[in-house]
């Protein structure tokens, strides 16, 4: 089953969980996705990791959100 976002996701590692909120392909044709994890018991929103699509599977579909607008700034992006 391929991944979409929206999908919740595992990284079969780390065990690391959370949605799939971006996805990138770079021109060597690695695909990443970020993992964005649940907010904190104290109420913060932990950054998203950016993780290979082969070290990921679905847990579940997950959610879908329809967007009126597109754009604007990114919280989560890719770090050197």
């Amino acid at each position: 089953m391929e991944i979409e976002l929206g999908n919740k996701v595992r990284d079969k590692v780390t065990g690391f969980e959370g949605i799939a909120i971006a996805k990138i392909e770079y021109i060597n044709g690695c695909i990443q996705f970020c993992v964005k994890p649940k907010v904190k018991e104290d109420g913060k929103m932990p950054d998203g990791e950016y993780i290979d699509v082969d070290e990921l599977e679905i847990v579940y579909k997950g959610i879908i959100i329809e967007a009126d607008s597109t754009g604007g700034p990114q919280r989560d992006y890719p770090r050197k």
